[in-house]
């Protein structure tokens, strides 16, 4: 009987983060608020604003170097032939 009453005043005693999750409840808040705050912080980085729009940008920005690759490539093209040209004329 006795020890039954112990047990019973221990638990009063405990508060409910205690007696299911062994944390006080001040440790147990600071965990909870240090977890949702990753969650937050990593979900922000992976899936917000400003990660989408830099991921645009840099979609358009392979775009232009795209274009420029192949406008640089043909202007290239043309000046070939054109030293060609004047250097075979320059030989005779």
């Amino acid at each position: 009987m006795q020890r039954e009453e112990l047990f019973s005043q221990i638990e009063d005693k405990q508060s409910i983060t205690q007696r299911y999750f062994g944390l006080s409840f001040s440790k147990f808040s600071l965990l909870l608020f240090l977890v949702l705050g990753m969650g937050v912080y990593i979900g922000l980085l992976l899936y917000g604003e400003n990660s989408l729009q830099v991921y645009m940008g840099l979609s358009d920005y392979q775009n232009h170097l795209q274009i420029d690759i192949e406008r640089l490539k043909t202007e290239n093209a043309e000046l070939q032939r054109e030293y060609f040209e004047l250097k075979e004329i320059s030989a005779k």
